[in-house]
């Protein structure tokens, strides 16, 4: 009886020392301690050189976009209040806006063929209007990509009457 009681408890020494060292194996090949720590680090990097810099793009077009839509609807607006005079000069009317949705429009110019109405070219029928608004951005990561000189760019548009 005594060998099979001693050979039972070192079975059981065994296998406690089996499941211990198992165990110290197991978190040493794991490492999930080291992953999240680890993680910190990559976020930090993935919002550094990836979401600021596509942020600045972002806004840059949401600026571009919002100009263009300026333009189409000051477009838009000129077609019912028309600046040409019986002379052939533009004169334009009193009330008339020059900014749409705070983009300042300047360069007005009405063309008549292929030149710019006058009292010389009266007999020919004008054909489109030219204008344009500027545009500055304001880049966080990117401002020598976006703006290797400037900032403030300036956005042309024709309207062709109906």
């Amino acid at each position: 009886m005594d060998i099979v009681r001693s050979a039972r408890a070192r079975r059981r020494h065994r296998d406690a020392l089996n499941s211990a060292a198992g165990r110290r194996i197991s978190l040493i090949s794991n490492q999930r301690g080291a992953v999240a720590f680890e993680t910190m680090f990559v976020y930090a990097l993935i919002v550094a050189f990836l979401l600021m810099p596509i942020a600045d793009v972002a806004a840059a077009g949401f600026r571009f976009i919002s100009a263009w839509a300026a333009l189409r609807s000051f477009g838009q607006y000129i077609q019912y209040k028309t600046p040409l005079g019986s002379d052939g000069t533009v004169n334009w009317g009193t009330g008339l806006q020059t900014s749409v949705a705070g983009y300042t429009i300047g360069n007005i110019q009405v063309w008549c063929g292929s030149s710019l109405c006058s009292s010389a070219n009266l007999t020919q029928i004008p054909k489109y209007y030219t204008f344009s608004t500027t545009v500055t951005l304001a880049p966080i990561i990117w401002g020598p990509v976006l703006c290797p000189n400037s900032c403030t760019y300036t956005l042309s548009y024709s309207e062709r009457f109906q």
